[in-house]
């Protein structure tokens, strides 16, 4: 199968690493979703105001989308307090998450900081050193045992 086409590889050490494409599409799924549901919560609250501009499940998509985004037209505002609460956390998780997708773009295309080849390169350089360290135990364990011995020929 084609690396581009896969979930995630394997390396040496057992560790998953995730395509950055299937993490886009992840994460703009869960972002969608998360305003398809918040929308439905956001018109319900707006719809009770006199004053609202937000009225139809369309003008809250629209909102909650253009918070995630951060552009934010001002077309459509809420104008209850559990209204722009929501507006606000949609701010919030959307910076997040749109930030994330953003960086695995960054990461796929530039690939300057690619985190996965430092920490492969530091996963051998401590299987290196532990193994030296078994090493080394297993000789101090054979030289004390020596030891021991000498001490108790002695002692006869």
């Amino acid at each position: 199968m084609n690396n581009n086409l896969k979930v995630y590889t394997v390396d040496n050490y057992g560790v998953r690493n995730y395509n950055s494409l299937y993490l886009a599409i992840i994460t703009l799924s869960v972002l969608y979703a998360i305003i398809a549901l918040l929308s439905l919560v956001l018109v319900s609250v707006e719809t009770v105001s006199p004053d609202a501009n937000i009225t139809t499940y369309k003008d809250a998509f629209w909102t909650l989308q253009m918070s995630a985004s951060t552009i934010g037209f001002g077309d459509f505002y809420p104008v209850t307090l559990e209204g722009r609460i929501i507006v606000s956390a949609m701010f919030y998780i959307g910076v997040g998450m749109v930030g994330f997708i953003g960086a695995q773009f960054v990461n796929k295309f530039v690939g300057f900081s690619d985190t996965n080849v430092k920490n492969r390169e530091l996963r051998r350089q401590n299987k290196e050193i532990l193994d030296h360290n078994k090493q080394l135990e297993k000789k101090v364990d054979d030289l004390v045992s020596k030891i021991e011995q000498l001490i108790h020929k002695k002692a006869e």
